[in-house]
């Protein structure tokens, strides 16, 4: 039985280098370390592979040098979640807030923008900003920023604010009577994605 094996001097090559530099490996490459600076492009997504041509592993023999792949991970950011090229973003108000209509100001990706919330908002309506979410790495538009309308609901009340909600418990006007333009959470999930 016969093996073969490449042979430890040569690497396989065939031939010795004379006059290597002492941290050479048998084919004469040294390791080296370059910073590289890369343009990355609007919309690229978590897992995404950038190619920067020619920064790779140099070739023995004085052949083309290899290819930089650079392996895109996307941070989480503190207050919008990414879906495809539209955002999402939680937003919280009072009570009366709800009742009598608001402005806020929310966080995008270009900066801070104003909202205004109608009175009358019910808790899980979701606003679309239409162009605030992120580009599409295609070139094709930009996605949308999707704020979820969440009514803040206090956990302890004073004998005043107590009464103050039993004395609107009490009141007609405060009872639920659902329109037919008010959508079930479903219809509004359906309505997100058509």
């Amino acid at each position: 039985m016969q093996t073969s094996a490449p042979c430890n001097v040569c690497g396989g090559a065939g031939q010795t280098i004379d006059k290597k530099p002492a941290d050479a490996d048998a084919q004469g490459l040294k390791v080296s370390e370059e910073t590289v600076t890369i343009k990355i492009p609007a919309g690229v997504v978590d897992g995404m592979q950038l190619k920067v041509s020619g920064k790779g592993n140099e070739a023995p023999g004085n052949g083309v040098s290899g290819d930089l792949l650079v392996a895109i991970e996307e941070a989480e950011h503190d207050t919008l979640q990414r879906e495809g090229d539209n955002l999402h973003y939680d937003m919280y108000i009072s009570l009366p807030d709800a009742v009598l209509g608001t402005s806020k100001e929310i966080d995008t990706v270009t900066g801070k923008v104003r909202i205004k919330v109608e009175a009358g908002v019910q808790s899980g309506k979701i606003l679309r900003l239409r162009g605030k979410g992120i580009p599409s790495i295609n070139g094709y538009g930009t996605g949308d920023l999707l704020v979820h309308v969440n009514v803040w609901t206090p956990k302890t009340l004073n004998k005043q604010q107590k009464e103050f909600f039993e004395a609107m418990r009490d009141d007609d006007h405060f009872s639920p009577k659902p329109e037919k333009s008010d959508k079930s959470f479903f219809e509004k999930v359906k309505d997100m994605f058509s």
